[in-house]
């Protein structure tokens, strides 16, 4: 069994819970969430980068003057690559970078991460995290207390829209629902906190095998 600490909005430690290695695939499987990051990275871009080629460049195709006979270099047309406003030679055009994977890999991705993150004793539950009103300062105090203020994950259970709004603008730091966490955000921070109630929760997503969002 492996242990995680809990601690309250204080930054005290004040227990453990704990969760069976077996239930997160019990061995970290390296190559599988170094596809899954791959996967998550090339989703995010966007591709949509265009040049024009030497036949996309307005300009006559006559050759500007003869081979020989004028002492200067030999020219084609405008259009030609090394001259200043010709196409580009291997002229860049929108493509879709998109990749995917089967969504049992995903599951699998995702709670692999997270049994990583506890192995390396990145993981922590957060007992007792409820805002009234959107605040930062209460929220970035804590992320310093539990260690967690140099980048991190919170996972809350459902849209907790207080708590969101307090770590948006906290750098590296990204508040997210449990039901969407995926290995790419997992992986991307070097803590990963959890909400009593989402870790319960996440608990029950590992043992069900629920879908992971790409």
């Amino acid at each position: 069994m492996l242990s995680v600490p809990v601690y309250d909005t204080n930054g005290r430690q004040i227990g453990t819970e704990t969760i069976d290695a077996a239930l997160l695939g019990g061995e970290v499987n390296f190559a599988l969430l170094k596809q899954a990051v791959v996967m998550y990275h090339a989703n995010r871009r966007q591709g949509t980068v265009a040049t024009k080629s030497r036949g996309e460049v307005e300009g006559s195709t006559r050759k500007l003057y003869r081979q020989k006979g004028t002492g200067r270099a030999r020219a084609g047309n405008l259009r030609t690559p090394v001259r200043r406003g010709g196409g580009h030679a291997f002229a860049k055009k929108p493509r879709d970078f998109r990749q995917t994977m089967p969504a049992k890999m995903r599951r699998l991705a995702r709670n692999q991460a997270v049994l990583a993150k506890i192995q390396s004793q990145d993981a922590a539950i957060i007992d007792g995290l409820q805002l009234t009103a959107p605040k930062t300062a209460p929220l970035a105090r804590l992320l310093a207390q539990v260690q967690a203020d140099r980048g991190c994950v919170l996972a809350t259970d459902g849209w907790d829209v207080n708590v969101y709004k307090s770590g948006r603008n906290i750098p590296r730091t990204e508040i997210t629902d449990v039901a969407g966490l995926n290995a790419g955000q997992v992986l991307s921070r070097r803590k990963l906190l959890f909400t009593r109630a989402a870790f319960a929760k996440f608990r029950e997503l590992a043992a069900g095998g629920a879908a992971v969002r790409e």
